[in-house]
């Protein structure tokens, strides 16, 4: 392998060759580098009066030569091996400087984010002269080495994982034990992650979040607990969220260039190993911002997905969960490994020519017509239920509202039944239906009600959620009247309510009178309270958890669904 990365434009065929020629240098293991290799080196950056990096395995191989600085030169994070936290990723780099001075912010980011052994910078001094057979002298006069630093060994108030050596000379350079150096840093990086693993073994997971001229701060706030929520419902363990402010999104990559850097550095230094963003990414997005950050990215969506697919338990959750999976990952195959452009071969399985990203976008295809057929007979099937139903003159009412706004509580306390619960999102993803029985107010007549329990909404709900699971919402347009609950001790409770009516107010039937109840009144503010009986004198005030206001709860039950049979 003798490719020349980085800057070439204007070098001289000779010049090429002599970079070309360092790839047969052959360095000891347990040593940074040799005199001979570094006034060489520096000798070949004098005459091209440019700085040149070489990037050196641990069996002392030269595996990449590039004309620039660190930065310019760094191996794209995809291309260097995955070891985890608890390593370094096996490569040093052995840099040239054409002013003497110790190594820069910007060549310190490249060593964290490549996860280098050691970072060795080689002041050029432009004395220098060449021996006859190749060889080189006076080139270098001083160098510096540059390693990370384990996480306890930070000061703090030292903000960058890194530290530098005092100025030294070549001769102290060559001297220093490389392998006592790598081995006491990855035992100490060991320790670190063998503690991070004892405390929960969940995925570390980062958060962004991009704020545009079009959101307010408290909208912004909101949106970005909401996220650090769905990632704490789907089982990981935010470790750290970044903001920015943007007029708009940037086309490639959502954050500035700038952004994505800070991003990859916390990313490298924190372990991360997934990057949340509070908002849908296209698939050119995630493809640029994962061979920029070198880990997982993810979109609000994929979050919810997954969150999705560990609730469902009947089959026709587990059904409709896998439509919206495979929905939302088809015109995001492309750019997942080069495996999947090769060529595929089988007889009678594929067109001639047809590519593995083909083959397999056409299984998905197929796999989606499928699952489309079983959703639409779990709606014939769902809708002679309901037929039935509504054959026996039970009135219906669906309970709604925002995720974990406590609608199986209310339930399991009005009905008795066990409908799983949990202070969690997303907790119940199977709509679930029980009798109510109750006595009218006003006639004093007893009645039936078929209580409905359905999926929580959420703020932008996606679309492949929505197509997925209308066999589910179904359940709520179909219904007599529904019933919006909402959980009156979260902040944002008032956007709730909007983001509920915009979701019922999409929907293809127009639902039917709704009853608006707010819950979990033993812990929310006095102030919220009393705001919310001004603004809604018609709502009813409960607590499903405390039994408190189900017997208003009852009786307007009762008027409810009696309106609705007069409407």
């Amino acid at each position: 392998m003798d490719t020349i990365y980085g800057n070439l434009q204007g070098l001289k065929p000779s010049q090429i060759k002599q970079l070309k020629r360092l790839y047969h240098q052959k360095l000891a293991g347990d040593r940074l580098t040799t005199p001979e290799f570094a006034q060489r080196l520096a000798a070949v950056s004098s005459d091209l009066g440019q700085p040149v990096c070489a990037y050196i395995n641990r069996r002392g191989q030269v595996i990449r030569i590039g004309v620039g600085t660190p930065r310019q030169t760094q191996i794209p994070p995809l291309e260097l091996p995955r070891y985890g936290v608890e390593r370094l990723c096996g490569i040093r780099c052995i840099a040239t400087k054409l002013k003497a001075e110790p190594p820069n912010e910007s060549s310190l980011t490249a060593m964290v984010l490549q996860r280098l052994d050691a970072l060795v910078m080689l002041p050029v001094t432009g004395e220098g002269k060449m021996r006859q057979g190749g060889g080189a002298t006076g080139y270098v006069k001083e160098a510096y080495i540059a390693h990370l630093l384990p996480a306890s060994d930070l000061n703090p108030n030292q903000e960058y994982y890194w530290t530098v050596s005092a100025a030294m000379t070549l001769e102290t350079l060559t001297e220093q034990d490389f392998w006592g150096l790598v081995e006491g840093l990855e035992a100490e990086f060991r320790r670190e992650y063998t503690a991070q693993q004892v405390e929960g073994d969940s995925e570390r997971v980062m958060i962004v979040g991009l704020q545009t001229d079009k959101m307010s701060d408290h909208a912004f706030e909101e949106t970005v607990a909401e996220v650090a929520r769905l990632v704490d419902t789907a089982g990981g363990e935010v470790v750290e969220t970044l903001r920015q402010k943007r007029n708009k999104p940037h086309p490639q990559t959502v954050v500035g260039t700038g952004k994505v850097q800070e991003i990859a550095l916390r990313v490298q230094t924190l372990g991360a190993n997934l990057v949340v963003f509070d908002r849908d990414l296209s698939p050119a997005q995630v493809r640029n911002l994962e061979s920029q950050l070198g880990v997982r990215v993810v979109d609000r969506t994929e979050v919810i997905l997954d969150i999705f697919a560990q609730r469902a338990q009947s089959r026709a959750g587990k059904l409709q969960v896998e439509l919206a999976q495979l929905e939302y990952m088809l015109p995001r195959l492309v750019g997942r490994g080069q495996a999947m452009s090769r060529l595929g071969g089988g007889i009678g399985t594929r067109g001639p020519g047809e590519t593995k990203l083909e083959t397999e976008r056409r299984a998905i295809q197929r796999r989606i017509s499928r699952l489309q057929q079983e959703v639409d007979q779990l709606q014939a099937h769902r809708s002679r239920l309901r037929l039935q139903r509504q054959k026996q003159e039970i009135p219906s009412v669906a309970i709604v509202g925002y995720t974990n706004a406590g609608k199986s509580t209310l339930i399991n306390a009005l009905t008795n039944a066990e409908v799983y619960t949990a202070d969690q999102l997303f907790a119940t993803l199977d709509p679930t239906t029980r009798r109510l029985s109750g006595m009218d107010s006003t006639t004093g007549e007893p009645y039936t009600i078929l209580l409905t329990d359905t999926v929580g909404f959420i703020h932008e709900l996606p679309p492949s959620l929505v197509d997925a699971f209308r066999a589910t919402l179904e359940e709520v347009t179909e219904a007599d009247a529904l019933l919006h609950l909402v959980d009156l001790s979260h902040p944002a409770w008032q956007h709730h309510i909007q983001s509920v009516m915009k979701i019922l107010q999409e929907m293809p039937l127009v639902p039917g009178p709704i009853l608006l109840a707010f819950n979990k009144i033993d812990t929310a503010e006095s102030d919220t309270l009393r705001l919310a009986q001004e603004e809604y004198p018609l709502g009813v005030f409960i607590s499903a958890s405390q039994r408190l206001g189900l017997e208003t709860l009852r009786q307007k039950l009762g008027q409810l669904v009696n309106y609705a049979a007069v409407s």
